[in-house]
């Protein structure tokens, strides 16, 4: 076995998971009292406090006063369907993939809508499509920050100010935590359970003007699911109602109430700016480590792409890195249930498609002094794991 020490300091909260990630800081049940459970959804004391929730999301996460907000179903993935199905095939349309879900977008697209006219730009883990080839007549999907890969787009600068197609932007690991351009993005999405760390089955849909006028002025040539429908009537009017509070379907308000109290969290230490800087600090604690250790690196190649939420790694040291890819993945299998029996790494192995790795969760409910005190048992798991690879050699 190796002779590497057991570190001697463990996190505080050992919660890296990339989604559902870690609660905030300070968090307990206790502050889900006041939640309105076992009433109707449609109560006017009830809609006041999902109403509470959009408005609250408008404010910490500083979204155009022209841009509407809602909460749907089925997560950041109910949120993403419901544009896809309803908004596409009006025109040309390209798909960014370069992950795992936004590879799901591809599937949406090109098997289940067999639209004519799409096109799937794509890149392996790590790295970005090519993006010059983004056309400013088409319209455009993609994921601002790859959830599985740890690579995002560093900037919007791809994004033609003068499109003519409308952009759905899956940017469920990307908000409260990187710079969102907005007059870039006509429907933005994203879960509670990602960057601030709320539960589940909740999305959140935000759509530009431009995308009120796509939604009011196509109809698509299926059927639309109950749960996909965002308006009404004859004339095909946006239903208002979904943005001020009138949920498509039944939310669950514990889960609101937990949404509010990570908002008001949110707001409370300075609001989108703290947010961001939180992550920031997290990733770059993370990363500091992997430039001084020659047996780990990032997926993503471009420090510039480099996600400062999901940092996926791999393994670089040529004992590891030479083996077959599923050898790899049982590498890294075996390293991270060391740290899940110790207790100090909870659900930070690298997502089931991704390459064999490590990925950790920096976002901003995570504490920078976990990740800080993480590193040492990431040392000697790693020292553990390849001790016993040369011994079965």
């Amino acid at each position: 076995m190796s002779t590497t020490p057991k570190p001697s300091v463990r996190p505080a909260r050992p919660y890296f998971s990339s989604g559902p990630c870690a609660k905030r800081p300070g968090w307990s049940l206790e502050n889900l009292k006041g939640a309105l459970v076992g009433r109707n959804h449609r109560a006017g004391d009830v809609k006041a406090r999902l109403k509470k929730a959009i408005d609250r999301t408008r404010e910490v996460l500083e979204v155009p006063e022209d841009f509407l907000i809602g909460i749907v179903p089925a997560s950041d993935t109910g949120a993403v369907e419901m544009c896809l199905w309803s908004m596409l095939g009006a025109r040309p349309v390209q798909v960014l993939a370069w992950e795992s879900f936004s590879k799901d977008w591809v599937t949406d697209v090109v098997q289940q809508l067999k639209l004519p006219d799409a096109e799937a730009l794509t890149a392996p883990f790590g790295e970005l499509p090519d993006l010059s080839k983004v056309r400013p007549d088409a319209d455009l999907v993609f994921a601002w920050n790859g959830t599985t890969s740890g690579a995002r787009v560093p900037n919007a600068d791809f994004i033609s100010k003068d499109r003519e197609g409308i952009v759905i932007c899956d940017a469920t690991s990307a908000a409260f935590a990187q710079d969102l351009e907005w007059d870039k993005l006509d429907v933005v999405t994203y879960s509670w359970q990602k960057v601030m760390g709320g539960e589940a089955a909740h999305g959140m849909l935000i759509l530009s003007p431009r995308a009120v006028q796509r939604l009011e002025s196509y109809k698509p040539a299926w059927g639309l699911p109950k749960l996909f429908r965002m308006t009404k009537g004859a004339e095909g009017k946006l239903d208002r109602s979904i943005f001020e509070g009138n949920t498509i379907n039944t939310p669950s308000m514990l889960c609101v109430e937990d949404y509010l109290d990570t908002l008001e969290w949110g707001a409370s230490i300075g609001g989108l700016k703290a947010l961001k800087a939180r992550c920031n600090a997290n990733a770059a604690a993370l990363y500091a480590w992997v430039d001084r250790t020659p047996w780990i690196e990032c997926l993503a190649k471009d420090p510039a792409t480099r996600s400062n939420t999901g940092v996926c790694l791999k393994f670089a040291d040529p004992r590891v890195a030479a083996l077959p890819a599923d050898a790899q993945k049982d590498f890294a299998a075996r390293l991270y249930k060391k740290l899940e029996k110790e207790g100090v790494a909870l659900d930070c192995n690298a997502y089931r498609d991704a390459p064999g790795g490590l990925r950790i969760w920096c976002g901003a409910t995570v504490e920078t002094a976990d990740i800080e005190a993480l590193i040492p048992w990431l040392e000697w798991a790693f020292a553990e794991t390849v001790a016993e690879l040369e011994t079965a050699a």
